[in-house]
Formats: C-alpha cells, structure tokens, sequence
C-alpha cells in the first residue's frame, strides 16, 4: 500500500471547500430555523459560533496545525485569536459520542425543526433546504474529512482523538 503523504500546509482550496461547506450548513440551519422564528434562526447562528469558538479552544490551540494552514482552516485563525496550547494534550484527548453533541446538534437542532415544521405546513422549498442540510451534513463533511482533510493530516499520524471514535480505534475509555 503506498504511504499517504501528509501536507505541512494544506493548498488553500480544502481549507476553503470545509468552510462552504460548513457554512452553507450552518444558513441552511439558519433559513430552516426563520420558520420558527427570526430570533429561533438568530439564536441557531450564535451557537453555530459558540461551537466553532469552543473548538478553537479545546483543540486548535493544541494541534499540530497551529497557526498552519489546516484541512479545516481554523490553524491560522487560532494563531490570530489564542496563545499556543501543549501539543500533547491534543493527542491525549478523549474523544465521545458524548462530548461530540455540540457539533450534532448544529445539524440536529434545524433538521428536527425542518421536520416539524413539514408536517405542520408542507413546503417544497422547507423540504429542499432540509434535505439540502442532510446532504451537506452527511456526505459534504463525509467528502471533506475522508477524502480531502484528515486523508493528508500529520495530527492524524500524531495522534487524534477523532480518528480513534470515528476510525474505530476506540480505546476502552471510549465504549458505551
């Protein structure tokens, strides 16, 4: 099998598909959650921002990608907005269905919303916007992560706690 190479800097254009993509989730969310409300929708964005803030804080700052141009993108925002965390503790992190809610319930919340709001009203475009909000939630990220972000990842080879939950190299600690 011949050994991947992984990139010490991504080329711009991952960093940018991630972000399209995460951010057309987060206005698909946003455009489901007006159907409520505006303040529902508003509310939505802000914790779209608390989740990304969050991430920056508890693992950006401790990657290997710090102030790096990242799969992802956010290794050079980090630079910008936090002080350099401990590398280790990247690596050490334990990672769980559990702790992962915040990041589901970006797509959760406005995909069971769309839901309820389907069948109290039907809509064509509610139904394309939630299935469009599926479709980049599951195969959009899918795409990015596998074929484009952690594929090339040296933290993945460093050692990263979602790789371990999502690459089924659980450790004990990790089952339910």
């Amino acid at each position: 099998m011949k050994p991947t190479k992984n990139y010490e800097n991504f080329p711009i254009w991952i960093p940018l598909l991630a972000n399209l993509v995460s951010m057309s989730i987060y206005a698909l969310g946003a455009a489901i959650l007006v159907g409520f409300s505006v303040w529902a929708a508003a509310a939505y964005l802000l914790y779209c921002l608390w989740v990304e803030a969050t991430v920056l804080k508890r693992s950006c700052v401790n990657c290997y990608y710090y102030g790096k141009v990242c799969g992802l993108g956010k290794g050079k925002l980090c630079f910008l907005l936090r002080r350099r965390g401990d590398p280790q503790k990247f690596a050490d992190r334990d990672v769980t269905w559990l702790s992962m809610l915040p990041d589901f319930l970006v797509f959760l919340v406005p995909a069971v919303s769309g839901i309820i709001l389907l069948v109290k009203s039907f809509d064509w475009l509610l139904l394309a916007l939630v299935a469009a909000l599926f479709i980049l939630s599951f195969t959009g990220n899918a795409l990015i992560r596998g074929a484009f972000a952690c594929k090339y990842c040296k933290q993945r080879e460093i050692g990263c706690p979602a790789e371990k939950l999502f690459g089924g190299k659980q450790t004990s600690g990790n089952r339910a």
